[in-house]
Order: structure tokens, then sequence, then C-alpha cells
């Protein structure tokens, strides 16, 4: 319910929780249909139509948001298919003594999370994906100490903007920063989200780490 309203949706696919995505796995994508809003469920990680092969060996989950305007493989998504990416949090991992210790990072209300997003369609011989990646840009304050970059979250108020028409996409485009650390928290968590099979809530709870 908090989903359907926050994006003004009158229904969405009925998609499990998740605790732990990477990836290829099918996620929730809210787009413009006829001037209306739908959710989707997409593969994480884009396949270009122009693509011979859904796997092209590059790695197409993100795009930085510095390039994404004019790479070949996210260009006309950018202009005409710009998405929204619901979510709850996301992790990042930070070099400490002892390994790689992941954080997981989220909004200071908990509320859902829009991640600017871009999608495609594309067609093989016998199939046909939806795929969509992660816009991500310079990390802000709180999160720099964990990793330098994040993805580009937008405002329930720029959401309209952000899949507006490709007439628009220069405005849509100033969207494209860092959202405020002031609205965000960081919490360290337990390393067995370093594994995809463990996806349960155990994977978001704060646990301690040492000096």
């Amino acid at each position: 319910d908090e989903i359907l309203a926050q994006f003004d949706l009158a229904e969405a696919p009925d998609f499990p929780s998740h605790f732990n995505i990477v990836p290829s796995q099918a996620i929730p994508v809210v787009r413009e249909v006829d001037a209306s809003r739908v959710m989707t469920m997409m593969r994480w990680g884009l396949v270009p139509r122009w693509s011979k092969k859904i796997d092209s060996g590059y790695s197409l989950h993100n795009a930085r948001a510095e390039t994404v305007a004019d790479k070949p493989a996210y260009r006309s998504a950018y202009k005409k298919r710009r998405c929204l990416i619901p979510a709850s949090g996301f992790y990042e991992w930070k070099t400490e003594q002892g390994g790689k210790q992941p954080y997981c990072i989220r909004l200071a209300n908990n509320k859902p999370m829009a991640f600017a997003g871009l999608w495609e369609h594309w067609e093989g011989e016998d199939q046909t994906i939806e795929s969509c990646t992660i816009i991500v840009t310079a990390a802000n304050d709180i999160v720099r100490p964990v990793h330098d970059r994040m993805p580009v979250i937008i405002d329930p108020a720029d959401y309209a903007l952000w899949m507006s028409s490709e007439q628009q996409t220069e405005q849509a485009g100033s969207l494209l920063r860092a959202y405020p650390s002031e609205h965000m928290e960081v919490y360290p968590v337990s390393r067995k989200v370093n594994s995809p099979a463990n996806n349960d809530p155990s994977c978001i709870a704060p646990v301690e780490v040492g000096p």
C-alpha cells in the first residue's frame, strides 16, 4: 500500500520481499505508459536493444551520471525510457581491518526511496527481455566514508520530471545529483550479505564492528 501511494500506482505486481538483490535478478520498476504510471518486473542489468546477445560482457547494471547521456549503451534510453526503481535501501562495502565490511544505507525516516533508472526492451530470436539500470553519482558526505559512489535518489516531488518526455531531458538531467546527507543514515550489517544465497531480514539488521 505504501508503494502504491508513494508512486501513484493503481496496482502493482505481487513481488516478494528481497534483502540481498544482485544483478540479473528481476526487480520492480516504475515507468510511464500512455500517461499512466505502471510497475513492471525487469531484469537488473541493461540489455541495449541493439545488442546481439543478452550478456555482452560489459557491466550494465549501473550507469554513471556523468556519461549516461552520451554512452551508446544508455543514450537512447536516457532520452526516452527513464524510470524509477523502488528500494528500501542499498549496500556498500568499506575496506577495514579484517576485510570488507558491508553497510546498509537508507533514508533516515525508513521510507521507500526511488533510484533514477533507465529501461530497455530487447528482442531476440526466441525471447523478449525488459531490463533496467540504476544511475549512480558521486557520494554525499554520509556515504563517502564507505564508498565514493551512490545511486541517484529522486525526490517524490521530482518523479514526474524524471519520467517526463524527451523534450524535458535537459531538465530531468538536473536531478542527477547526490541526495542530501541529512536525510540518510548508514550502519554496518553482517557480512552474510556477501553471499546472494543469504536473503532474509537478518541481512539488514545492525551489527557491532570493532574500532
